[in-house]
């Protein structure tokens, strides 16, 4: 059996904030650690039947970019849900509901903006 191992480095401030977040895989064709600004990961819990997750994101994640972040995220979440349980019209919701998300999300950014 092969092994594969993903590193995460997270640097805090002195009040346990991250201020870098870096990553490596050992099946990346990356020699060095790669850097983040922010990171979610999800892992299931088969006997308490429950998600774990670990979400940081640094001090200068800029909001506009964690809306990107999450459409993002949620777009490849549809085409892994699509991968793994073959439920495409669900994938094509997930997606709708992603592109109605971003937009909303990009309108109100631009609203704030012109306040």
């Amino acid at each position: 059996m092969k092994k594969s191992t993903i590193s995460i480095d997270v640097m805090l401030d002195a009040n346990q904030v991250p201020e870098q977040i870096n990553w490596q895989a050992t099946d990346s064709t990356a020699e060095m650690m790669q850097r983040a600004k922010a990171m979610c990961i999800a892992f299931w819990d088969g006997a308490d039947q429950t998600a774990m997750r670990i979400d940081l994101w640094t001090k200068d994640m800029m909001v506009d970019e964690m809306g990107d972040f999450f459409y993002q995220m949620m777009m490849t979440m549809a085409d892994t849900f699509k991968r793994a349980t073959q439920k495409e019209e669900l994938s094509v919701e997930m997606k709708t509901f992603a592109k109605q998300f971003h937009k909303k999300f990009r309108e109100e950014m631009i609203k704030d903006q012109n306040q």
